[in-house]
C-alpha cells in the first residue's frame, strides 16, 4: 500500500516537473550545451537560488532529463516486445517501437544518442536506465536461442571481439553465445543509424519517406541475427 504524499512533496513534484519541461523546451530551442539553469528560472520566474534547491547544477538537470528519457524508450521498447509472438515479430516490435519514440521525441532522442555535451559526463545513475533497451533486444535472442530457433552462425570472430561479446553475456545475456551477441550489437547500431539519418534529414532525396525503407531494414538485421519468422 502506498503512502499518500504530503502537500509540501506535492508541490516539490509539481516545481520539478515544471523545471523539466521548462528544460526540455530549451533542448528544442537552443539544444542540450547551451541548457542554462539561469535561463528557466527567468522562464518560471523564479530566482535562481530557488532552483538550484531542486538541482544544484546544470549536470544534476542534464542526468535527471537523460534518466527521464532513457526509462521512457526504455518503457515503450519492452511494452512493444511483450506484444509480439514469435522472436522476429518481437524484434520488429521493438524496432518500430525506438522510431516511433524518436520521431515523437527528437531532442530528447539527439540528448541520448547524438553528440555528447561539452563537459558533461553521465554519472553512474544512469546505466540502468540506459540498460533496458539493449537488455530488452538481447531478451528477444536469448529466448530464441534457449528454443532453439536461431540460425546458425557465420563465425570469423576475432578473440578480441569474442571476449567482448563474452563479456556483454555474463553481464545481461548469460549462455547466449558471443557470436549472437555480437549480431544482436551490429543489428542494434544499424537500427539507430537508420533512425538517427531519417531524423537528421539525411533521406532526404534518397530514401523519403523512410518508412519502406525502415522496415526492409528491419528485416535485413533480423536476418543477420538469424531470427525466425
Amino acid at each position: 500500500m502506498s503512502v499518500p504524499r504530503t502537500a509540501r512533496e506535492r508541490a516539490r513534484a509539481e516545481i520539478t516537473r515544471e523545471i523539466t519541461d521548462a528544460a526540455r523546451r530549451q533542448l528544442a530551442e537552443s539544444g542540450a550545451a547551451a541548457l542554462s539553469l539561469r535561463a528557466i528560472a527567468r522562464e518560471l520566474g523564479m530566482v535562481s537560488s530557488a532552483l538550484y534547491r531542486y538541482f544544484p547544477s546544470r549536470d544534476d538537470l542534464l542526468t535527471a532529463l537523460i534518466i527521464e528519457a532513457y526509462n521512457a524508450i526504455g518503457e515503450a521498447v519492452e511494452e512493444a516486445v511483450a506484444t509480439g509472438d514469435t522472436p522476429r515479430a518481437r524484434w520488429r516490435a521493438a524496432a518500430a517501437a525506438v522510431r516511433h519514440w524518436a520521431i515523437g521525441h527528437p531532442h530528447e532522442y539527439t540528448l541520448l544518442y547524438g553528440s555528447p555535451v561539452p563537459g558533461y559526463q553521465a554519472p553512474q545513475d544512469t546505466i540502468g536506465p540506459a540498460s533496458r533497451v539493449p537488455i530488452a533486444a538481447l531478451g528477444i535472442v536469448v529466448k530464441a536461442w534457449e528454443s532453439g530457433e536461431l540460425a546458425a552462425g557465420a563465425g570469423g570472430m576475432s578473440d578480441e571481439l569474442t571476449a567482448q561479446s563474452t563479456e556483454i553475456a555474463t553481464q545481461i545475456a548469460p549462455g547466449l553465445p558471443p557470436e549472437y551477441v555480437a549480431r544482436t550489437v551490429v543489428a542494434w547500431t544499424q537500427l539507430y543509424g537508420a533512425v538517427t539519418f531519417e531524423l537528421t534529414g539525411q533521406l532526404v532525396g534518397s530514401m523519403d519517406p523512410a518508412g519502406p525503407f525502415f522496415e526492409y531494414a528491419v528485416e535485413v538485421m533480423a536476418d543477420l541475427i538469424g531470427l525466425p519468422g
